[in-house]
Parts: C-alpha cells; structure tokens; sequence
C-alpha cells in the first residue's frame, strides 16, 4: 500500500467527516453505518479505519471539528478578566448563535445532536458530555463572577444558578431555530437574542437567598 502524505490524509480525513454530517443527518446517528459513510464519501471501509478505529471516533471526530475551536474561544475568554465581563459573554454568545446560523457544518453538527441522535446511543460523546459540559459551565461562571467583582451584578448574585439559566436560554434558541430554521432569520436577530438573553440577567439576577437572622 502506497503511504499517503500528510496532506493527502488531511484530506480524506476531512472528506470522511462531510460523509458523516451528510449521513448522518439524513438517516440518523444509528441507521447510518459505516459503508454508508464510506460509500458517500467515494471510498472503501479501509479508509474509515485508518483514521477512525469505529462509528464511536468518527462522530467524535465530527463533533470535535466543530466545537474545539468554540471551547478554544470560550477558555480565551475566561482567562481575561480585564476585560468587561458580561459584553465578553456577550461576544461568545453572539458568536455561537451567528456560527449556527452561517456555518453549514456547526448547523448540521448541532442538528445531529438534538434532533438526529438518540442520546443512549453507545458513544463515548455523550458518556464524555457531562464531563465537558460541566467545563464549560464552570468557564461561564467565571465570567459572570468577574461581573460581581467588577460591580457589574450584585455581590449575591447566585452565579451558579445564572449561567444555567444562560446556557438553557442559548441551547433553548439553537433548539427551537433548528427546528423550523423559516420560522425567523437567526443571523439577523442573533443581537437581539442575546441582549434579550443578558437582560434578565443584568436586571433580575438569581440571588442567593440570605440566611434568617
């Protein structure tokens, strides 16, 4: 077997994971087997298994090119507290909604997720979610907590309980968009989302309920 370069494999590679999303979303995470994904990207089994030992790696690989470089932004984010916290939160939420609405692969990679995938499938994706989601709650947090220190929010501001409700209220709009993406212009009004978003966290934040004296 002739030895492909590097560029080559990037290639197929990429070309392997386009099969994957088309696959995919058209029959659904379990119905979609590994020929198929072979046979929509023009190629043999055997080149699935020089990148990917199974279906398990290859939606892994799917889901990472699309969310690495948003977890990348996020962790730049939270590790600059000089900034202005809550328009830096601002920027990261404008950016994942205008993403979705833009990028073909982060709408079809989110719409696999919500709508295309049974989440007791047998993947290490969703055995891995709650590890990686609770990361990504915690970068949050951080965020929101550099707004109490600031002054920005009260100092009893329940940051635990507010970034939930932050990133329900995001996932809650990809969810719905998605399903009827005609309904409105999700690229046009992503602004308007969020600053609806963030204004019921600057004007009625959770508070931590003090105790009785």
């Amino acid at each position: 077997m002739v030895r492909k370069t590097k560029g080559e494999a990037q290639v197929t590679y990429a070309a392997l994971l386009d099969a994957a999303e088309q696959q995919f979303s058209k029959k659904g995470v379990t119905r979609t087997t590994l020929n198929d994904v072979a046979a929509a990207a023009g190629m043999t089994r055997g080149a699935i298994y020089w990148h990917f030992k199974d279906k398990n790696a290859l939606f892994q690989g799917m889901c990472d090119r699309v969310f690495l470089p948003m977890q990348v932004l996020l962790g730049e984010i939270a590790a600059s507290p000089d900034k202005e916290p809550l328009e830096a939160l601002r920027t990261m939420m404008l950016h994942m909604l205008e993403q979705v609405a833009t990028n073909p692969q982060q709408k079809t990679v989110f719409d696999i997720l919500f709508h295309r995938c049974e989440k007791d499938d047998d993947l290490a994706f969703f055995r891995h979610e709650k590890q990686r989601r609770s990361e990504c709650i915690s970068k949050l947090e951080m965020i929101i907590r550099e707004a109490v220190k600031q002054g920005t929010l009260p100092e009893n501001t329940d940051t635990g309980l507010a970034v939930q409700a932050l990133n329900a209220g995001l996932i809650g709009v990809i969810y719905e968009w998605l399903i009827d993406t005609d309904a409105y212009d999700l690229r046009k009004n992503a602004g308007a989302m969020v600053d609806f978003l963030l204004a019921g966290l600057v004007n009625g934040p959770p508070l931590k309920t003090r105790p009785v004296t």
